[in-house]
């Protein structure tokens, strides 16, 4: 889900490539984009993220094409609508397996627009069917396993020089060490599914899906700079795979798969008005247990409760709203909206 500047309605990604409006909490009976015939659906595959730009001039999409790769791909925004006349691609990367495509599009408070990508993934042929076997999230010669931070337009609108598709923010952790994609921001992520900023503080916060042990939320604070090291696939939450990498950063919040738990949804830090009890806390889920999870602020990230006896199962992301009221949405077609 996503709001554009001066626009008081939402919109939302579906996993088959369309894209829908949501009007005074009234769905509009068309996409205001349709992808489906570019889009593949397999596995964790499909339109995956969506993003506006600060100004609102243009949209951005992720989605695995008919080849099952990434694609970030830019419509300039006219007359209510994405111009598919405008259609640009801004980043292309080819996706070994179907599995672990992260997807999520946001721009950060600074500007830039950050990418999730996930390891890669992987099958059983390998034998190895979590374990990242092409070892992708320390390797900084890759952009699988990464948050990636660029810029896909310079900061008054025009194109990147030179004819590039998008530009490197000068002060990227990785520009100037030889061997490293500049693009990266952080690493060492197995599949960053959701991640967020909290609109009040700037901290990015991260739910990054494990393996077949644990599930782990990151953060980093706005105050910190970008290279941080989260430790996959040497390390599973704070589990162990093989030896830790020197100066990995262990999540602030692990949870293992007891209770039927499998795979973090993460959400926001919540900043609405409707429940001040709720203020600050960070909303998540897992997918297959279904219950809303808040961590309390101000504990060290260690109190975490349950905020909803309610049955959401299938939680595939969270949204925020122009007035920072939050939202879940669910594989099973649902959208839900949290109030007190």
């Amino acid at each position: 889900m996503a709001y554009r500047a001066g626009d008081s309605a939402l919109y939302v990604a579906g996993k088959d490539g369309r894209i829908w409006v949501i009007r005074d909490g009234a769905l509009d009976p068309h996409p205001v984009l349709d992808l489906s015939a570019l889009v593949s659906t397999g596995s964790e595959q499909g339109l995956l993220g969506l993003a506006f730009s600060p100004s609102g001039a243009y949209l951005y999409v992720n989605y695995t094409d008919r080849n099952g790769n990434t694609n970030v791909v830019e419509y300039a925004w006219r007359n209510g609508r994405p111009d598919p006349s405008t259609r640009r691609l801004v980043l292309f990367v080819k996706q070994p397996f179907p599995n672990h495509n992260g997807g999520n599009l946001v721009f950060g408070p600074d500007g830039d627009l950050y990418i999730g990508m996930g390891d890669g993934g992987s099958d059983y042929s390998f034998g190895d069917q979590q374990g990242d076997p092409y070892r992708n999230g320390q390797n900084l010669g890759v952009l699988l396993g990464k948050m990636l931070r660029i810029l896909p337009r310079m900061k008054d609108g025009s194109l990147p020089p030179n004819g590039k598709p998008y530009a490197i923010p000068a002060l990227n952790p990785f520009v100037h060490r030889s061997g490293a994609r500049p693009e990266i921001w952080a690493y060492g992520l197995r599949n960053p599914w959701r991640f967020s900023f909290d609109r009040t503080t700037g901290d990015l916060w991260i739910g990054d899906v494990g393996a077949g042990l644990w599930e782990e939320i990151d953060v980093q604070p706005a105050s910190s700079r970008g290279g941080r090291n989260y430790g996959w696939n040497a390390l599973e939450g704070t589990f162990a795979w093989r030896k830790a990498p020197k100066g990995a950063v262990p999540p602030v919040y692990e949870y293992n798969h007891a209770s039927g738990r499998c795979a973090v949804t993460g959400g926001y830090v919540y900043r609405g008005t409707a429940i001040p009890s709720l203020e600050g806390w960070y909303v998540f889920a897992d997918y297959c247990e279904g219950t809303l999870m808040g961590i309390a602020p101000g504990h060290g990230h260690k109190l975490v409760y349950p905020i909803s006896g309610a049955d959401l199962s299938s939680i595939s992301s969270f949204g925020e709203d122009q007035q920072g009221e939050l939202y879940a949405m669910t594989l099973k077609g649902k959208i839900y909206k949290l109030v007190p």
